[in-house]
């Protein structure tokens, strides 16, 4: 039998970068409202992540897990055991109790956000890693199981690793589990050529996982996955964290503002009002 670390990697071989959101406050407002609570997530999950192991033995999966103050890998399943459900759930409990720990000094409004951006920023991290590691490497795409809302203030970082994605033809797949879509995540895969889906019914999550998102990315040309419809490619402002169609726009650091103020609250940047010509000075000119 030829060794696997021999084997070439065929087109139908994937690398699954999975990022999990974590964040304590969006499940537990799902608890009060749904029936569809974190641990039933979780289940439906672990099928998932098992079911793509199980369709070819070189496939690969890494989770990371986006919480409300940090993110974090924690689950690989090239170094990981065979027992990795429990690996899983026991790596996952543990970074939920030190997310948690670190939020407990402060007061949060509704159910915050989640740390979008940083787990990107980790994927795509990890898939150059691969990339750099040789010419023989599977297919990386990244599915991003998210129901926080958008965070206004990780709209550059977002926006950078959707352009970074794009250029290393990373397709960025959204399975959107909360009560409302995320414009962040409608943008992302609408630019990187991935698929995004908010599930009408949430207790078929696992459905909806393997029917759309199993598929490698080879064999996605031979099937009809859903569409973007209506997707909202208008920003957020910083300020007051409301979608615009127009604002303004710090030439530093790039911050959305929705109406005009003399300084950055991002970058501290002062902002100079246009200087009206002097009438003499522009006959002088002439």
């Amino acid at each position: 039998m030829t060794p696997l670390s021999s084997k070439l990697y065929a087109d139908d071989v994937s690398l699954l970068m999975v990022l999990i959101d974590t964040n304590p406050y969006f499940w537990s407002s799902m608890n009060n409202n749904t029936s569809f609570t974190y641990s039933k997530f979780l289940s439906h999950v672990l099928a998932f992540l098992n079911s793509i192991l199980l369709l070819n033995q070189m496939n690969q999966v890494v989770v990371i897990a986006s919480g409300y103050n940090s993110c974090d890998y924690v689950f690989d399943s090239s170094t990981s055991s065979m027992q990795r459900a429990e690996c899983l759930l026991e790596k996952l409990e543990d970074f939920v109790d030190k997310d948690e720990s670190l939020s407990r000094e402060e007061s949060v409004d509704g159910v915050g956000f989640s740390l979008l951006s940083g787990s990107l920023s980790m994927a795509l991290c990890y898939i150059q890693r691969v990339f750099r590691s040789g010419p023989l490497h599977p297919q990386p795409r990244i599915l991003c199981l998210h129901g926080s809302p958008d965070g206004p203030g990780q709209y550059v970082a977002v926006m950078n690793s959707i352009f970074s994605a794009q250029r290393s033809m990373v397709p960025i797949d959204s399975c959107v589990i909360g009560s409302q879509h995320s414009a962040f995540l409608q943008q992302a895969s609408y630019i990187t050529g991935g698929v995004y889906l908010k599930p009408q019914v949430s207790d078929g999550l696992f459905q909806y996982l393997s029917t759309v998102f199993a598929t490698d990315l080879h064999s996605r040309g031979f099937l009809q996955l859903p569409r973007p419809v209506g997707v909202d490619f208008r920003a957020s402002c910083f300020c007051h964290k409301n979608t615009i169609d127009m604002g303004y726009i710090c030439s530093v650091c790039l911050s959305i503002f929705c109406k005009h103020h003399k300084k950055c609250s991002t970058c501290g940047s002062n902002f100079g009002e246009a200087r009206k010509q002097d009438p003499s000075a522009s006959d002088q000119r002439r």
